[in-house]
């Protein structure tokens, strides 16, 4: 392969990846916690769009298990959005590990 045609290669690639993290805002990822008291809501793009805390998890004795629910749901999420991100561009990169990307 000469060097015009990795260049060219090289370019496709860039462009696949490009949309294919642009699809990332439309992939929606989710996560609960407390038992279902709190649920979280995101996208692939590491975006969280909502959460939800069911009133009965509202506490005043006991913020701290709030506080937790709360970071775990988040956390999960987060954790799905990034493996859902993963797959996303690993279709376009074959699986190669590039810097930088999620």
């Amino acid at each position: 392969m000469n060097m015009q045609q990795m260049m060219k290669q090289a370019q496709k690639m860039q462009k696949q990846l490009a949309q294919a993290q642009d699809k990332l805002k439309d992939i929606e990822v989710s996560a609960s916690a407390g038992g279902g008291m709190v649920k979280v809501t995101g996208t692939a793009d590491m975006k969280i769009t909502s959460i939800t805390i069911d009133p009965e998890a509202l506490d005043p004795e006991d913020v701290e298990l709030l506080q937790d629910s709360i970071t775990a749901a988040v956390n999960e999420c987060l954790s799905s959005a990034q493996d859902a991100a993963g797959q996303q561009l690993g279709a376009v990169t074959g699986g190669m590990n590039i810097p930088g990307m999620f």
